[in-house]
């Protein structure tokens, strides 16, 4: 469970990093280009490595697996475009909060209604009230930073 958590860990970060670069790429040159590249660096960068560390996984997985997992990755391409987009007009902090409280909504309702193959997890009050802290969270992040927005335009030069 350690691990779990060290991994996720690792993944949060590695996202957000990725999602200042996306956007930092995406002004230079737009949303498609920067679609194209992380999607295709990222493809690059998989392959190579999975051909070094994993040939015969590599090559073998298409007879086991049903054919509508195959276009996971263009649902990536819906990610990497929203997010991008999503970033560019909300900014990076509130942009990923509502990315996370969308991930942790669908996943609740993926595992408590054992959708796509999962286990079915019962839905408890404890899942419910952690999901509302959390929305709870960002409102008060999003309306506190409104309000010190709001105090610097009324302490401004010339407007007394």
């Amino acid at each position: 469970m350690v691990l779990g958590l060290f991994l996720a860990l690792i993944a949060g970060s590695l996202v957000g990093l990725q999602n200042v670069f996306n956007t930092k790429v995406n002004r230079h040159t737009g949303t498609w280009t920067t679609t194209t590249l992380v999607l295709g660096l990222g493809f690059a960068a998989s392959f190579m490595i999975g051909m070094f560390a994993d040939r015969e996984g590599m090559t073998g997985f298409l007879p086991h697996m049903q054919t509508w997992f195959w276009f996971s990755g263009l649902i990536g391409v819906g990610v990497v475009t929203c997010m991008v987009q999503g970033m560019r007009l909300l900014g990076p902090t509130f942009a990923v909060a509502i990315t996370m409280t969308s991930q942790l909504g669908l996943a609740l309702l993926f595992d408590t209604r054992g959708w796509l193959g999962l286990q079915q997890v019962p839905f408890t009050l404890h899942q419910l009230i952690g999901v509302l802290v959390f929305v709870a969270g960002i409102f008060v992040f999003k309306l506190g930073g409104a309000r010190e927005r709001l105090k610097e335009t009324v302490r401004r030069p010339g407007m007394e």
